[in-house]
């Protein structure tokens, strides 16, 4: 049995490796028949295709876009904004301070084409997408029976004072009484945007609560097309006031299939948006009124039919866009009065510090990232941490990722170098029993009862079982090689990262050169990766390197362990390169363990004698000799043939315990 538990413990490691990747758990229930809240709010917006009816007192008569830069280079909040008065949306929105890759000119990074794109429009059978579209719900449709998400708002640039663009504000009225007014105006040094809704009652309307439907983020596009991780996400977070901690549910595009439910999270939320593996589009409340207004949010899948035109037959892998709708829940004034509630846009990357430094719920979106991984998260987060430490130091991320490895195998080592030792001698005491269990083996082929039962007492004899503690730091490294992958999976500090040479970004596959083949059973690789090749090389030598097992069991299974890398290979092939970079360092130190340190400092291959019962086991020797004592009589019971449940036993087990 003992043979077989380390075996059967990597398998099961595996199993649920695998099982995560292929299986992420959503923290999300499956919504079935949504309840009148969802229904509202998971409702597409309506395309209007008829002239107006209703002359509006506050509106547009022709469709415009405006171009907008906000910020300067180098500092938060620094974005390039098309807004449309088409429902008063915002069409694009991309970040300067980061680039869709690496090694650009200043001239090419001055350009907006090269920008992280945030926010974008998709083509759906409803119409194209758009970012801050209010939707009217029941109780607010009179006041704009032709919608508010189609129509066309009035459209102002607003200029700080030394005439830069500082935002838009939007205004509509559909002759009812009640004037709709969005204004959006950056938060200078900070990557958030301030939203402030109002709703204005120039007539005779009643005073009364009301809801509306927002949709703060459009469409949230994939940053990395990641296998390993379903891009973008509709996250909602609130405050479970019982727990006295922040819960989070969210849905991807993958998970949602196109179809749409609720995000059950305690309300008001504190936070709710789309996010891809690198940034976030988030909407909190601003002030006591916007908080209280956040009253729920769904998920809703997109199919995106621009996609689509390019890739017929591909209906599934369309729906590739997902949407947070957000209720909220407000309030038409009396006559004469407005009632406003403010809102805070983020936009920008999701850093650990700075979403920490943004809102406290905002760290739930970082967390849900680790879902599935719950048990790692915590050893993740060290090693993060630990990176940044010396990558504080060194300023290369690569290295940072060498001196951990390093570093991880010198706290191993005194115990390896224990477990090596125990198994060298473990190994000399069975080539010298080897002999004795080949001529019992002879003497009882016929016989298979037998053979187990003389095997049996052979081994008692000698004490030749392997030591427990043999598997002991194979093991210990798996939880850390577990960590670091799911820690890598969405780590922004390793975004675009380079460590040399071709090297350039860790958190992608090293992709030496292009290749476009298409493999059976693998797909189609579009590029060479030489680290994952690498890792296996290393992992076969270090294997190769390990001695010879004189047992037949343990020799299949280490048989069996060669196939093992082949396939984390071929399963890690598209992996972020700073995964393989570590597990190379990893196998390359125990090469030098192997070939180098082993010759300098050989182990002690030596059986240890065995100890009298006055060996200086101290106030554990009774219990130890009492426990050889069970054991020898267990011995004694196999070689006799006898039951464990036998009348025998029974009372040897009896006066084992007056004794």
């Amino acid at each position: 049995m003992e043979k077989r538990l380390p075996l059967f413990l990597f398998l099961a490691l595996l199993i649920l490796f695998a099982w995560n990747l292929m299986h992420p758990r959503a923290p999300e229930p499956a919504a079935s028949e949504p309840g009148p809240q969802t229904e509202q709010a998971a409702a597409e917006p309506a395309v209007v295709s008829a002239p107006p009816q209703l002359a509006p007192d506050v509106a547009d008569t022709e469709e415009r876009t405006e171009t907008l830069t906000l910020g300067a280079p180098g500092q938060p909040g620094y974005w390039r904004m098309v807004v449309s008065n088409r429902g008063a949306r915002i069409v694009t929105l991309d970040i300067g301070n980061y680039f869709k890759r690496r090694g650009l000119t200043d001239a090419e990074k001055a350009d907006p084409e090269n920008w992280t794109r945030l926010l974008e429009p998709v083509e759906t059978a409803k119409g194209i997408t758009g970012s801050l579209l209010l939707e009217t719900r029941p109780s607010t449709a009179a006041l704009a029976p032709l919608g508010l998400d189609q129509v066309l708002w009035t459209m102002e640039v607003l200029r700080d004072d030394a005439g830069a663009p500082n935002g838009v504000e939007w205004r509509y009225g559909a002759g009812t009484g009640v004037t709709f007014r969005k204004r959006l105006t950056r938060e200078p040094g900070t990557y958030r945007l301030r939203l402030e809704l109002a709703l204005e009652n120039t007539g005779a309307a009643a005073e009364r609560s009301a809801e509306l439907l927002f949709v703060p983020a459009g469409c949230v596009p994939e940053e990395l097309g990641d296998r390993f991780y379903d891009e973008p996400r509709a996250i909602a977070v609130g405050y479970d006031e019982e727990e006295g901690e922040y819960a989070a549910q969210w849905k991807s595009a993958k998970t949602s299939k196109g179809g749409e439910g609720a995000l059950d999270v305690p309300t008001p939320l504190a936070v709710a948006g789309v996010h891809n593996k690198y940034f976030a589009f988030l909407v909190s409340g601003a002030d006591d009124a916007g908080k209280a207004a956040l009253a729920g949010a769904s998920y809703r899948g997109i199919e995106d039919l621009g996609w689509l035109a390019g890739h017929p037959g591909e209906e599934k892998a369309a729906r590739r866009r997902v949407a947070c709708d957000v209720n909220l829940a407000v309030r038409v004034p009396a006559p004469g009065a407005t009632s406003t509630y403010a809102f805070d846009l983020f936009a920008g990357p999701k850093d650990v510090d700075v979403l920490a430094a943004e809102h406290p719920a905002f760290t739930e979106v970082e967390r849900t990232d680790l879902s599935g991984w719950t048990m790692f998260s915590s050893i993740g987060r060290f090693l993060l941490g630990v990176l940044r430490v010396f990558h504080a130091k060194i300023g290369n991320w690569g290295v940072a990722i060498i001196l951990l490895t390093f570093c991880v195998r010198l706290v191993l080592f005194p115990l390896n170098r224990r477990s090596q030792t125990s198994m060298a001698r473990y190994q000399t005491k069975m080539k010298r029993v080897q002999p004795r269990i080949e001529e019992i083996k002879k003497r009882y082929a016929d016989n298979p009862q037998k053979l187990r039962e003389e095997q049996a007492r052979v081994m008692q004899e000698e004490g030749a079982f392997p030591p427990l503690g043999g598997c002991l730091p194979p093991f210990l490294q798996i939880p850390i090689f577990f960590g670091l992958f799911a820690a890598l999976r969405t780590s922004f500090d390793l975004r675009q990262a380079p460590f040399c040479l071709w090297m350039d970004d860790l958190s992608r596959p090293d992709r030496l050169f292009e290749i476009n083949l298409s493999l059976p059973f693998f797909g189609d690789v579009h590029y060479f990766n030489l680290l994952p090749i690498l890792m296996v090389v290393l992992w076969i030598v270090q294997q190769l390197g390990m001695p010879k097992p004189a047992d037949e069991q343990a020799a299949r299974m280490q048989k069996m362990m060669m196939f093992m890398p082949v396939f984390m290979g071929l399963f890690l092939y598209n992996y972020a390169a700073g995964l393989s970079l570590y597990m190379i360092t990893q196998s390359g130190l125990g090469i030098v363990e192997q070939r180098v340190i082993k010759k300098v400092w050989p182990l002690d291959d030596q059986e240890v004698a065995k100890k009298g019962k006055k060996g200086g086991c101290g106030p554990f020797s009774g219990v130890l000799e009492r426990l050889a004592e069970k054991q020898k009589e267990e011995m004694q019971r196999i070689q006799q043939g006898r039951p464990r449940g036998s009348t025998a036993a029974k009372r040897a087990e009896k006066k084992n315990r007056r004794i």
